[in-house]
């Protein structure tokens, strides 16, 4: 039996997920601080709505726009950051002619993607393809584990929106209605040179949290980012939209949240649909 990661499976998958994976997300908050000035500078909202990223249990979000190589895409997804890490999503490939559509879950720290139609005909009627990190180890990039987003799907998609915090130029363009929310549109432009250097000042955690932003953005070679954030009444982002250049190709994302900190609960496939690398290398090595 012949298993083609890197073939049709691989390339429905690649660029969507790795794009809501790691470009998903957004800021989120508990409220105004009592006391607050009820008008702050472009700065120091664009901070705030930031620095309350950081407590968001789970959240639910919309994707559309543009990444390299795939072209454009869109979807909608679900993560929980807390208590323990679990995610869902569904994107689809517009550009892609044929098996443009593919599912994600992230479950007990393991990676399922379905394949579809293409994947059941090599693996024995068997769509789902299961990623164990921890069973995988220097294996999951052979099999093209970090492709996938493998190696993100357990950061905080909410810190990508953080970024923004490190421009030299974040500018209020007015006030617009997002999905029947009010909110306020602030813009700027940020490299990511200027965002680590804007990190230094900040505590361990949150400097931690917010490095992991960076990280795939580098691997795909953007250097800066133009970025767009609607902050609502709450100090939450209710959508951000960034831009750049990769070394493959353009990349145009917007984000738009639909809730947050509402119960998420994702279940693995069923083990009957579900092929196990981990356990297919071990037979291989073994015969």
């Amino acid at each position: 039996m012949g298993i083609s990661v890197r073939g049709s499976v691989r390339r429905g998958a690649t660029g969507t997920a790795l794009a809501a994976l790691v470009l998903g997300g957004g800021a989120v908050a508990c409220g105004k601080t009592e006391g607050e000035s009820p008008k702050m500078t472009p700065a120091a909202a664009v901070a705030k709505a930031a620095k309350n990223a950081e407590d968001i249990t789970s959240l639910r979000y919309r994707v559309t726009g543009k990444v390299p190589e795939e072209g454009r895409i869109k979807g909608e997804a679900q993560m929980r950051m807390k208590p323990t890490v679990a995610m869902s999503m569904k994107m689809t490939a517009l550009d892609q002619p044929t098996d443009n559509q593919v599912e994600i879950r992230l479950v007990d720290k393991a990676m399922y993607i379905d394949g579809g139609a293409a994947a059941a005909k090599e693996m024995d009627g068997k769509s789902w393809i299961k990623f164990d990190m921890a069973a995988l180890g220097k294996d999951a990039d052979a099999l093209g584990g970090e492709s996938v987003g493998a190696g993100q799907a357990d950061k905080n998609p909410a810190q990508e929106s953080t970024l923004l915090t490190g421009s030299k130029d974040v500018e209020e363009v007015g006030t617009e209605t997002v999905d029947g929310v009010k909110t306020t549109h602030y813009k700027g432009t940020v490299t990511l040179d200027e965002f680590r250097a804007s990190l230094k000042d900040e505590d361990k955690k949150t400097r931690e949290q917010r490095e992991k932003a960076l990280e795939q953005y580098e691997k795909m070679g953007v250097k800066s980012l133009a970025m767009h954030m609607w902050i609502d009444g709450e100090d939450h982002t209710k959508q951000f939209r960034m831009k750049g250049d990769a070394d493959k190709g353009p990349l145009d994302m917007t984000i738009t949240f639909l809730d947050y900190n509402k119960p998420v609960t994702v279940k693995a496939p069923p083990a009957k649909d579900t092929m196990d690398l981990a356990e297919m290398m071990k037979a291989v090595q073994q015969g």
